[in-house]
């Protein structure tokens, strides 16, 4: 990447802060108060030093950009274009993380691992995914292009392309894929997998209940000849 690219991708950085957030006024407060932006830009500093063996040096500056903003991002990761955490503050990205171009991401957001092994432990998410606010994605699961998971879920199986999914463990309410430039932030209009479960036991209930009543008064009518 040459440097006129370098600094197309900053500037991506910068101006998609506009674009997610309706808070956003100006540069000067974008600048000085976006703890996401913050961490992004001291990523691609530790990124550049973690991929060229600086590895200390790397650590050390994420260090740092982690008490500065309670945003933690290992130098590992590898993190595309117009990336942005909104709000930020517990967001835990591991080292072999892997995300897309125009990826949200609220608060609390894990990408986590659930092995020691050294190898890909980390979740993969394509382009135009929205995590939302607390949500964990954990283990080396893929997360399909265009896919929003809910807030307060947790990921560990893959998400196919244009996922809606939620939940704990989470599971794919509908298929169809968000545009991440017109992002409904309304949980509420996400459906409750457990809704259809507890539904059908309902009506399994209610059921029982009828031939519990009609063989009790069958069992009647034979006793008392009525």
């Amino acid at each position: 990447m040459n440097l006129a690219q370098k600094y197309e991708k900053i500037k991506d950085d910068f101006s998609v802060v506009f674009k997610r957030d309706p808070a956003a006024r100006s540069w000067m407060e974008v600048l000085f108060c976006y703890p996401g932006l913050h961490a992004l830009l001291s990523h691609r500093v530790t990124c550049y030093l973690w991929r060229r063996g600086l590895k200390f040096p790397a650590r050390f500056i994420s260090h740092v950009s982690r008490l500065l903003t309670g945003i933690e991002i290992h130098p590992g990761a590898v993190i595309g274009s117009r990336f942005f955490i909104d709000h930020g503050a517990g967001v835990v990205i591991g080292e072999t993380s892997e995300i897309g171009d125009d990826v949200v991401l609220y608060q609390g957001v894990t990408l986590g691992g659930v092995s020691l092994s050294k190898g890909k432990r980390h979740p993969t998410i394509d382009n135009e995914v929205v995590i939302g606010a607390g949500a964990k994605i954990l283990g080396p699961v893929h997360v399909g292009a265009g896919s929003m998971v809910g807030a307060g879920s947790v990921v560990v199986k893959d998400l196919p392309e244009g996922s809606i999914a939620a939940g704990v463990p989470a599971k794919v309410i509908s298929r169809r894929r968000i545009n991440v430039h017109e992002i409904s932030l309304r949980h509420d209009r996400i459906s409750d997998p457990l809704i259809g479960v507890i539904k059908h036991l309902e009506e399994r209930v209610y059921c029982l209940e009828k031939i519990v009543f009609e063989d009790g008064k069958k069992d009647a009518e034979k006793a008392t000849g009525f």
